[in-house]
Parts: C-alpha cells; structure tokens; sequence
C-alpha cells in the first residue's frame, strides 16, 4: 500500500493529512504552528502517522504548503496553499466553482477552473480585520472561549454592526459596544455578519457566479457560516473538516505525483 501525505503549516495551526493510494484518510493531526517549521511540520506528521497506525519508513512522500512549506527539510515537494485549498475543496465538493479560504492571517477568494486548478484569486488588502485572527482577538476582549464563538453567535437576537475595515478602528467599535452594554452574542453575531460582507467582496472580484466551498479554521465556526449562506447569494458548501482541506489538498497532489513518477519508472 502507497502512502502520502499533506502538510498545511499555516499562521496559526499546522495540519497534517495522511492518505491512501486510493485516497482515502488514513490520519490526520493539529498542532499550533511556532517559528520552529521543521519541527512544527514533523510534530504534526507523527501524530498523523500515529492515528494512521503507520512509520515513517512507510511514506511513500511528502507534500508540503503554506507559509512555512519551504523550511521543511523532509518533503518531497512544496506547493502553494492556493493551489492546495482547490485541489482539496474540488475533492470535497467536485461541482464547486468558488473557494473562500479564511484563516488566522487572511482571507482569499479563488475562482477554480477545470478539475479544482485555480483561474483566479483575490486576497484581502486590508488588515486583519478580515480573518480569522481578528476573531481571536475580539475573543479575548469579550472574555470567550474561542471554541464558543460560533455557538454564542447563533444565540444573536440583535446583531450589532462592526464597520470598520481597519482591525483597531474594529477594536475600538468592540469596545463601544461593550461599554454600552450590548450583548457578547450580538456583538459576535456582529463580527461574523461584517466579515462575511468582506469576504463578499473579495468573491464578486473574482466573478462570484456559483457554488461556493468555505474552507479553513473559520469555517468551523457555525455562526460564521450562517453569515456566509446568508450573505454570499450562492449554494455554500462546508468540509467536514474545513481546517485539513489545503492539507488534503497537498496530499493528494503529492500522491498526484508519487503516481506519475513510478509510471515513468516503470
């Protein structure tokens, strides 16, 4: 048996995927990316060996994306996460032909051609305001859990804008709101509905015209993707596991690759 896997070392957590020659998930893993890539990327490759019940003499290759996916001495391959987060939403959802990818650093909108190849993408200019770091910062002002966030957001009665694009001049309305005693639900309620708006614009930029798959660590959070299926005017589609989808997405173009080489030798 053939065995590949995907690394995704993202801003904020490190994921790691560990497929089958057919495809299928053998392990996966989660750990919180340092400035240590190397041992971030190996961490998180033999936790995922060990749910797959593997070693790593029986990986066959390793694909390696995101921020940090050139510092990893062991890979076979490195490929960039917007390649990797189509291929993986295209895997998911195969009639997708949009892909909002939202994590701790930023936010990109991508348009997918044939057989989930990227046409065209958008990424957001602004600060962070417009991904999932924000979050974690309006989580600690509001004194929540950051796992309650979504759950909180759901229980919204009167959502409470949050306009600005800036992520201080956001701070300083979170704050204003607090102070005039408006509710942590509505002020989350608030936060999904203004990022959603973001994320909006960042879609019809590259053509928004269909089916949309919501990957990345924010798409885990329910109340985010009530935003999104009401704000961005298509069908929304959400993995499973929207944090491992760029991560599946490497392994499987590594397995992609792994196939063609032996051919070759063949």
């Amino acid at each position: 048996m053939l065995y590949v896997a995907g690394i995704d070392l993202g801003a904020g957590s490190t994921k790691c995927v560990v497929l089958d020659e057919t495809a299928e998930v053998r392990g996966k893993a989660l750990v919180r990316t340092r400035a240590d890539f190397e041992g971030v990327a190996r961490e998180a490759l033999e936790q995922a060996l060990a749910a797959a019940g593997l070693t790593a003499e029986e990986l066959a290759y390793v694909a390696t994306t995101g921020l940090g996916r050139a510092a990893v001495s062991f890979r076979d391959i490195q490929i960039t996460d917007l390649t990797c987060g189509a291929r993986g939403a295209h895997h998911a959802f195969p009639g997708t032909q949009f892909v909002l990818d939202m994590g701790a650093q930023s936010t990109r909108a991508v348009r997918l051609r044939e057989a989930g190849k990227v046409k065209e993408f958008h990424m957001n200019e602004k600060c962070a305001a417009g991904s999932g770091g924000f979050l974690e910062r309006a989580a600690k002002y509001l004194e929540v859990p950051l796992e309650e966030i979504g759950p909180s957001s759901l229980r919204s009665e009167r959502p409470q804008p949050i306009s600005s694009v800036c992520a201080v001049l956001a701070e300083s309305e979170i704050i204003n709101h607090i102070s005039e005693g408006r509710s942590v639900e509505d002020i989350l309620r608030g936060i999904h509905d203004s990022l959603a708006d973001r994320a909006l614009g960042q879609l019809k930029r590259v053509g928004l015209a269909g089916e949309i798959t919501f990957i990345g660590g924010v798409a885990l959070q329910a109340g985010m993707v009530r935003a999104a299926r009401e704000k961005w005017e298509f069908t929304v589609n959400v993995p499973e596991f929207p944090q491992y989808t760029t991560a599946m997405g490497a392994a499987l173009l590594g397995l992609q690759r792994v196939r063609k080489l032996r051919a070759q030798a063949a």
